[in-house]
């Protein structure tokens, strides 16, 4: 089964080393690539519109200028709310207990995961994902 993985990161090399990540993967994926929550936003809009479903996944940035990972999960919960949410993975590059402790608790974060992404994790989420889907 295909996936649409989104990347919303202000970093290009962030961008890049997860892109690369997700394409060495075994997983079938279309990749969107975003350098902010607000082109987030509209990407999710955009792929809502033309394929009636928001991505499967999404690997999200906290810190990033303008609209930070925080505003953009409030944003997608609040507009998208008639929808099937992605699963959405936190990617840091900074240990910040407090983020890992909201993250931990908040109900649309399915992992919190250092920098960067490592082929090892990806597989538990394929794994996880599957499971998801399989389920249903």
């Amino acid at each position: 089964m295909k996936l649409t993985a989104c990347i919303i990161d202000d970093d290009l090399v962030s961008q890049f080393a997860t892109r690369y990540c997700i394409q060495q993967s075994n997983g079938d994926f279309d990749i969107i690539t975003c350098s902010s929550g607000e082109e987030g936003l509209k990407s999710c809009f955009e792929l809502l519109e033309n394929s009636n479903k928001l991505p499967d996944i999404i690997f999200l940035d906290l810190v990033m200028g303008g609209m930070s990972g925080w505003d953009f999960l409030h944003n997608l919960q609040n507009l998208f709310k008639d929808c099937e949410l992605p699963s959405v993975y936190v990617l840091s590059a900074f240990v910040n207990t407090s983020d890992r402790s909201i993250a931990k608790d908040h109900k649309l974060i399915s992992g919190y995961i250092d920098k960067p992404l490592s082929r090892s994790f990806l597989d538990k989420i394929l794994k996880e994902e599957g499971k998801k889907r399989n389920a249903f």
